[in-house]
């Protein structure tokens, strides 16, 4: 399994960014006749974090996500860093030049050293 880091263009500062989570979210109900004291606290999926930053990068997220599941899966390790993982190095290299040939210098990918 190869992991990689996934950095876009910041489309204000125009700097590589990577989304993380901060603090996972934090959903809670009101009802209408009495009070609900339920809260459910969960994390965002890879797809999750990477559409929320529609807006704020030079690319179309959607449009990225679609191009990574042709060779792998996005996800969060431990629960923080949004990683692309590919079965094999050659999946990597394919995935990292249709990135490249899609969306140029504004979509990248750093691969990262396994923790083995």
């Amino acid at each position: 399994m190869v992991k990689a880091r996934l950095w876009f263009t910041c489309a204000a500062m125009h700097d590589p960014v990577t989304p993380v989570i901060v603090r996972p979210a934090l959903i809670g109900w009101d009802a209408k006749h009495r009070h609900v004291d339920l809260q459910i606290e969960r994390g965002f999926s890879g797809e999750e974090l990477v559409h929320r930053m529609k807006g704020w990068i030079t690319v179309d997220p959607a449009a990225v996500i679609k191009v990574i599941k042709e060779y792998g899966r996005l996800r969060v390790l431990d629960e923080r860093d949004v990683a692309v993982e590919v079965a094999s190095a050659e999946d990597y290299e394919k995935l990292a030049r249709a990135l490249t040939d899609r969306f140029g210098a504004e979509v990248n990918l750093e691969r990262l050293e396994s923790r083995t």
